[in-house]
């Protein structure tokens, strides 16, 4: 008898008891961390051209730099991840966030020429993406590690919900903080809500990634390249709605440039609650081929739109689109991988997405100095077929 016993606790550590739908703490607390990236998504490009007066390929470079640093430090997030739990490096990343932000509040201080203000906002987007980095790894590793990699399509689906819900909210709070109550204000909100995170993760469940042989991140990288790459492409269409929304509606005369994100957050967040089941059931590569498509049909709308509200619509379709992209190549991504590595393929995995928002950001601004604002979203159409193609030609390559 009492060997029985210590067979089913040996039994009982070998089988992690998963849940069935992805720790809620961890999903509130990324959102409460990730909308210190959707707060100043709308008043960082409006601070640096019209109260900074620097030109519009700055304003990209201001942008994407967040996004250098944050996929120079995927692996050490992903590391991080594998050794010591998303729990920790989600810790490690809201702290930095935090200190982003208070960077953020110090540029706006009034008096400071424009070059330090600029290089004080900069050096904050580089502190944010490193807490990012950490931070977007960690939550998404722990909450796939609190379901189970036969749920994993469905962990991404709900922390990308998180995500792109507090952009879709970040973004007009900060916008309306901004025109009411000045840029200080907007700013010690970047600071905030990170601190608000950590409060929640504190108390939260730590769940254990599994054991094993832990691969170098560059072997990592060369096993998921394929899914990364096409997430990549899909990232340069919400690159431009990110970094140049507000100026193209300010320039088309169009007064709420603030409610594009949300319009993308909508149709995002639709979709992610009613067919985030889709890749686990039916596969990622298919979910991905029709989501890009989408996706360039949104970026499409926008481009050519001639009124506010089409444009806003192509931002809900763009919204559509984007949805499912993540959690359909990401589950791919995650089969080419051992349980061990899970971290750090989706270090690297996000990483491609981080390298789309580094370089898209100035590309478009070049695009938007040569071609206008509107050339941004033809970019972004161009970039989403791209990448259905891409998509289409590793399903096959897989079959």
């Amino acid at each position: 008898m009492p060997s029985l016993t210590l067979k089913t606790a040996d039994q009982a550590d070998a089988t992690p008891a998963y849940l069935a739908r992805p720790s809620l703490a961890v999903i509130a607390m990324l959102f409460c961390g990730y909308l210190a990236v959707g707060l100043p998504l709308p008043v960082i490009p409006l601070f640096v051209h019209d109260k900074l007066g620097f030109s519009n390929l700055v304003v990209g470079l201001v942008i994407g730099i967040q996004f250098l640093a944050t996929v120079l430090t995927r692996g050490y997030a992903g590391h991080v991840t594998d050794h010591q739990g998303g729990k920790r490096a989600a810790l490690q990343g809201a702290a930095l966030s935090a200190l982003g932000g208070l960077l953020y509040l110090a540029a706006a201080i009034a008096g400071l020429a424009p070059a330090t203000r600029l290089g004080i906002v900069i050096a904050g987007r580089l502190v944010a993406g490193l807490g990012e980095s950490q931070f977007v790894t960690g939550c998404v590793s722990w909450s796939i590690a609190s379901v189970g990699p036969q749920r994993a399509g469905m962990s991404m689906s709900w922390t990308g919900i998180a995500m792109f819900a507090a952009l879709a909210i970040g973004a007009p709070v900060g916008m309306s903080l901004y025109q009411r109550l000045g840029l200080p204000v907007a700013m010690a909100a970047c600071i905030v809500a990170p601190l608000l995170a950590i409060c929640m993760a504190l108390g939260a469940t730590s769940y254990v990634s599994p054991g094993g042989h832990r691969l170098p991140f560059y072997r990592v990288i060369s096993q998921i390249w394929r899914e990364g790459l096409g997430l990549m492409l899909q990232g340069v269409g919400l690159s431009g709605l990110t970094a140049f929304a507000s100026l193209y509606f300010a320039m088309r005369g169009w007064g709420h440039a603030g409610l594009v994100m949300t319009a993308f957050g909508i149709g995002f967040i639709l979709t992610r609650i009613t067919l985030g089941h889709l890749p686990d059931r039916i596969g990622g590569y298919r979910v991905a081929l029709w989501s890009l498509a989408i996706e360039a049909v949104g970026q499409a709308v926008l481009w050519a739109a001639p009124h506010e509200s089409v444009a806003l619509a192509g931002a809900f379709v763009t919204g559509l689109g984007c949805a499912l992209i993540f959690p359909a190549l990401g589950v791919e991504a995650l089969k080419r991988v051992l349980p061990a590595n899970r971290g750090s393929a989706m270090g690297a995995f996000v990483a491609f997405l981080d390298i789309a928002y580094g370089i898209a950001g100035p590309t478009a601004g070049l695009v938007a100095g040569q071609f206008g604002y509107a050339a941004v979203y033809l970019l972004g159409m161009a970039s989403a077929l791209l990448g259905a193609g891409l998509v289409l030609i590793s399903r096959r390559s897989a079959r």
